[in-house]
């Protein structure tokens, strides 16, 4: 019967593989134990401060924690970031945001992670295009385009679920584009809102 390293081992040889963000059972093929040994194993160092837990059965190095990005790629899925996160990043929107915002097809969920809010907006399947794999860390963090986020922000303020904002900047993005992705959505409203902005 196979038994688990002790807790130093276990970080290393999951940061040895580049694995910050695990499920029990990603944790099960890297580390074959029994079940209850994995599952008092990850308990304990959840209490012990090695790990937090993400979710039921989700988890991260606490010790070596991936990015915000990373985690709110990889706490819901699918998703994508978008919204006003993916707008502050691209300077499109001068105002930080406190919670990191992420397009999903799933249901709409609010997750806390360290006092972190990680917010997931429903959109449409056939408006679930328009992100990148943005490489500048090694791991790779799905993101809507520019123009892409400006159009799922501007989604949810045609249907009421979102304020105008009136310091969005446009300048830099591809008009052409933004209409492709508006009309995704089926809503005169949303073609109406990226025409305002260009006036």
């Amino acid at each position: 019967m196979s038994t688990l390293p002790k807790p130093l081992l276990v970080r290393e040889e999951l940061l040895r593989k580049g694995v910050r963000i695990f499920s029990r059972q990603e944790f099960a093929r890297i580390f074959p134990a029994e079940p209850y040994q994995i599952k008092h194993f990850l308990e304990n160092q959840v209490a012990e401060g090695l790990l937090t837990r993400l979710k039921q059965g989700s988890y991260i190095l606490r010790t070596d924690p991936p990015s915000e990005e990373e985690t709110a790629n990889a706490l819901y899925k699918p998703s994508y970031l978008s919204f006003e996160y993916a707008l502050s990043k691209y300077g499109v929107i001068p105002e930080s945001t406190y919670s990191i915002t992420s397009a999903t097809t799933k249901a709409t969920r609010l997750f806390t992670v360290d006092e972190k809010a990680f917010a997931y907006y429903t959109i449409k399947q056939e408006a679930y295009i328009g992100y990148i794999l943005d490489k500048t860390n090694t791991i790779g963090i799905l993101i809507a385009e520019p123009e892409k986020a400006l159009i799922d922000f501007l989604y949810f303020v045609a249907i009421g679920h979102r304020l105008k904002n009136d310091r969005i900047n446009v300048s830099r993005l591809n008009k052409d584009k933004v209409l492709k992705y508006a009309k995704l959505y089926g809503r005169e409203k949303v073609i109406d809102l990226v025409n305002e902005l260009y006036a």
